[in-house]
Order: C-alpha cells, then sequence, then structure tokens
C-alpha cells in the first residue's frame, strides 16, 4: 500500500505551549475557549498537527488507490486572520447546521471565523459532533 506523505502530522508539542504563543491575546483566549468546546464535545486529548493545528481525534484512511495514512478527526487553528475550524470531512452536507451558526466562511472541509462572538457556540458544538458521526461512519475514529 502507498503510505501518505501528509505534510500535516502529529507532533509532540505540548497544547499548553502552542496556546502560550498565539497571538494576538484576544486570539489566544478564544483558542483555549476553543480548545475547551472540542474536548468537551469530542472526548478526544489534544495534539498539536503540523506547527499550528490542534487535533482531536484521528482516523486511518485508505483510498481505492491504494494511498494510504493518518490525519486528525476534528480540530482547529487560530490562524492570525480567522479560526479555521476542521470540522466537516467532505461526506456530508450539513447546511442545516450551519444557517444556525452565526458569520463564518466555507472552505473544503472547514470553517474560517473571525471571532467567536460571531457565531453560536452550541451549534459548533453540534456541527463538531455530526462531523464527527459522520466520518466515523466511513473511517473509525480513534483517541488521539
Amino acid at each position: 500500500m502507498l503510505s501518505s506523505k501528509n505534510k500535516t502530522v502529529a507532533t509532540d508539542l505540548k497544547i499548553g505551549d502552542f496556546l502560550e504563543n498565539v497571538e494576538p491575546e484576544k486570539k489566544a483566549q478564544e483558542a483555549r475557549t476553543l480548545d475547551a468546546l472540542f474536548r468537551r464535545v469530542s472526548g478526544f486529548s489534544p495534539v498539536i498537527w503540523g506547527s499550528s493545528i490542534v487535533g482531536y481525534g484521528q482516523y486511518h484512511y485508505r483510498y481505492s488507490s491504494g494511498r494510504e495514512g493518518d490525519f486528525l478527526a476534528t480540530g482547529f487553528s487560530p490562524r492570525k486572520a480567522a479560526h479555521s475550524i476542521y470540522i466537516m470531512p467532505g461526506y456530508n452536507d450539513f447546511n442545516y447546521i450551519l444557517s444556525r451558526l452565526g458569520k463564518h466562511k466555507m472552505g473544503k472541509s472547514c470553517l474560517y471565523v473571525n471571532k467567536l462572538s460571531d457565531i453560536d457556540l452550541d451549534v459548533l458544538s453540534e456541527l463538531i459532533l455530526a462531523g464527527l458521526e459522520d466520518l466515523n461512519t466511513r473511517w473509525p475514529v480513534k483517541p488521539t
């Protein structure tokens, strides 16, 4: 089988060290809020993937082409312009939840949120759980 050559892999960086270095302070506070929310909803401990993604849970994928690898199940990255929130594996349409979330932009399998006050965190929790459940029907999600 072809092994994944993902650029983004799990690291040994500590979540506390990572969150301490997030700037500006408002973004760091929101990152701590997201960390608590993801821990509560997913039930998983965080792992830093690459240099800037906080991931919760992981899955092993194997495509029909033979390519396979491991990736985070859900998570976020407190980027300078906006939080990137990785919650939708791209297999299902979650518009019924997204319509209630608040101000956000969509990527292929992630959301971009400028600030947490723009969205409803209860709806985000619902979306995280729906994304994890959907992903788990295709690739078993395991703790990190």
